[in-house]
C-alpha cells in the first residue's frame, strides 16, 4: 500500500522535546513520525473533532510519551494561550473555510512568542487563500515546500501579537433544514413509545423533531464530531425535552448492547474533501445490529448514490419511500442473521 503524502515530514524539524499541536489533522502521516522522535519531554496535544481520527492517534504513543487530546471547538475557552512550540493544519481534514479560518485562530493563541504555524494543503482546498491570512495574522509567511499540487506554508508568532477577537466555530454553515433532512422527516413514522437512535445526528435536528414524536419513548443521538454533539446537546437543552440523550461515539459503539425500534441517518458521504460511501455503508450495517428484528432503518441520500444493494444484503425488505429529483428516502427492514 502506498503511504500517504507527507509534506510536513519534508519541512518540520523535530527535536523530540517540542509541544506540539496538532490542529484538527490527527489522520496526517506526520502523527506516525511524531510518535517515533517524542521524547519524554515533549508534549503532543490533539485538538481534535473527530472522536474516531483521534483515538487513533493516540494508540500511536506509548505510556511513557505525553499525549493529550482537546475538544477542537472548545480549545480557546478551555486553554492556557502560549504554550506551544509548534502548530501543524492539514486542510485536508477540514470542512469548510470557516474551520480553517478558526484554526489560524486557534494556532496564533496557543503558540508561544517565536513558535511556528505550518499549514499543509493544495491550491483546491484554500491553501492561497489561508497563506494570504497568516500573512495578515502573524506579519510573515514562507513557503517551505511544494509538490504534487500541495505546498506547505509556515508563519512564526512575532512577540507582542495583538490577537483578533475569537470567532466561535461554526458547526454548520447553514442553521436552515436542508431539503433531504425534510424529506426524511415527513416520511419517518414514528410511534409513542419508540426507542430511536439517530445516527450521526449532527446538530440535531432530526433527533429533537423525533423526540417530540416519541414523548412516551426515548431517542439517543450519536456524532463522532465532537462540535455537532456539543451542538446537539444545546439543541436537546433548548427544546425542553427530557427524553433524549445525546452521545460522542464512532457508528454505534457507544450503544451495541442496546437495542432501538427505529434508526434514522442522514450520513455524510464526504471525508476529507473527497466523496466517499463508506461511512453511510458502514451505518446501514451497524444498524442492522442494533434494530429490533421488528424495527425500521431509514436513511436519506442524494439519489446518485447507490445504497441500495448494501442495504439489501443487510435487510430482508428495503424500499423508497419518499424522493424527489435529488433525494431518495429508503426504509429497510426485517434485519438479516448474522449481522455482528
Amino acid at each position: 500500500m502506498r503511504r500517504p503524502l507527507c509534506l510536513f515530514c519534508e519541512s518540520v524539524s523535530l527535536s523530540g522535546r517540542e509541544t506540539v499541536l496538532i490542529l484538527n489533522s490527527a489522520a496526517d502521516p506526520f502523527v506516525q513520525e511524531l510518535a517515533a522522535k517524542a521524547t519524554g519531554s515533549a508534549e503532543i496535544i490533539f485538538a481534535e473533532d473527530n472522536l474516531a481520527a483521534a483515538t487513533a492517534a493516540l494508540q500511536l504513543f506509548s505510556p511513557e510519551q505525553h499525549t493529550r487530546f482537546v475538544p477542537f471547538h472548545a480549545y480557546l475557552q478551555d486553554q492556557k494561550e502560549g504554550t506551544a512550540d509548534i502548530a501543524l493544519l492539514n486542510l485536508l481534514y477540514q470542512p469548510s473555510n470557516a474551520w480553517m479560518y478558526y484554526a489560524l485562530q486557534v494556532a496564533a493563541y496557543a503558540l508561544r512568542p517565536g513558535g511556528t504555524l505550518y499549514v499543509t494543503g493544495a491550491k483546491d482546498r484554500g491553501i492561497m487563500s489561508i497563506g494570504r491570512r497568516m500573512q495578515e495574522l502573524f506579519g510573515n509567511g514562507e513557503t517551505l515546500v511544494m509538490s504534487k499540487g500541495q505546498r506547505v506554508i509556515a508563519s512564526r508568532r512575532p512577540p507582542g501579537l495583538a490577537l483578533p477577537k475569537p470567532e466561535a466555530l461554526p458547526v454548520f454553515a447553514d442553521s436552515r433544514l436542508d431539503e433531504g433532512t425534510r424529506l426524511l422527516l415527513e416520511a419517518v413514522p414514528v410511534r409513542l413509545q419508540d426507542r430511536v437512535l439517530d445516527l450521526g445526528c449532527g446538530a440535531g435536528f432530526i433527533g429533537v423533531h423525533l423526540a417530540r414524536q416519541a414523548s412516551e419513548g426515548h431517542v439517543t443521538m450519536i456524532d463522532v464530531s465532537l462540535a455537532a454533539v456539543a451542538a446537539a446537546q444545546e439543541a436537546v437543552v433548548n427544546s425542553g425535552l427530557r427524553n433524549v440523550t445525546v452521545l460522542p461515539g464512532d457508528g454505534v459503539q457507544a450503544v451495541r448492547e442496546q437495542r432501538f425500534d427505529l434508526v434514522v441517518t442522514n450520513p455524510p458521504f464526504h471525508q476529507g474533501g473527497i466523496q466517499t460511501t463508506t461511512i453511510a455503508e458502514r451505518f446501514i450495517r451497524e444498524s442492522a445490529q442494533v434494530l429490533q428484528r421488528s424495527g425500521r432503518f431509514y436513511l436519506v441520500a442524494n439519489r446518485f448514490l447507490k445504497y441500495e444493494p448494501t442495504m439489501q444484503s443487510c435487510y430482508g425488505k428495503v424500499v423508497e419511500v419518499a424522493g424527489n429529483t435529488k433525494y431518495k428516502v429508503l426504509c429497510a427492514s426485517s434485519p438479516l442473521p448474522g449481522q455482528k
